[in-house]
């Protein structure tokens, strides 16, 4: 299975920690991933633009909402696959 180009592996029915790629990203590792500053990261949240769940007190971004938020992006500045 190839890595897309953010390097977030879609699930395909094994876990994500079968598969060795991440379920949950802290907010830097999501910066880094999208190379994003902090600010646009959490007005991309505000504007549910970027999902993102809570883990106790801890705000994590699911592999599949980067996923989501680039094909969002996409989508916005019409690029097609």
């Amino acid at each position: 299975m190839s890595d897309n180009a953010i390097g977030v592996r879609p699930r395909t029915g094994a876990s994500a920690t079968e598969e060795g790629a991440k379920a949950l990203y802290k907010i830097p590792e999501a910066m880094n991933l999208l190379s994003l500053s902090r600010t646009v990261i959490y007005e991309q949240i505000r504007a549910h633009r970027l999902r993102t769940v809570k883990v106790g007190k801890s705000r994590r971004v699911p592999a599949g909402a980067i996923t989501d938020f680039v094909a969002l992006l996409e989508r916005e500045n019409g690029v097609t696959a």
